[in-house]
């Protein structure tokens, strides 16, 4: 993520999301000929992780999990998001998220920027 530097090895992150990303929530794939392209990770009220491979971008799959997300949400979603991550904030603003909250990032553990979205 060039607007948010990790403080993990990739190794690191792969074992921290199958040990307690995946568990804690429900999680949805997109695959293509057998591989992930994108993944969704909700609990309740909150999008915990949405992601997009960028070969895969542009394609409808962002739209399909996060209309999955609403739907079984229909009260409504918070998510956070890097102030710096142009491309989530422009997705979430065109699909009804409005910015709640924003901070200088002293509190998430890349000490960058981030805003929290809300839906409806």
């Amino acid at each position: 993520m060039p607007y948010a530097p990790s403080p993990h090895s990739e190794k690191e992150i792969v074992g921290y999301f199958a040990d307690h990303v995946v568990p804690a929530g429900e999680t949805y794939v997109a695959e293509r000929e057998g591989a992930v392209v994108a993944y969704l990770t909700l609990s309740p009220g909150w999008i915990d992780h949405l992601y997009v491979r960028p070969e895969a971008q542009s394609q409808g799959i962002g739209n399909a999990l996060l209309a999955l997300a609403k739907e079984t949400n229909p009260a409504g979603l918070q998510l956070w998001t890097f102030q710096g991550n142009g491309g989530a904030r422009r997705f979430y603003e065109h699909h009804g998220f409005h910015i709640a909250e924003m901070t200088d990032g002293e509190e998430n553990e890349e000490k960058s920027p981030d805003v929290r979205y809300t839906w409806p």
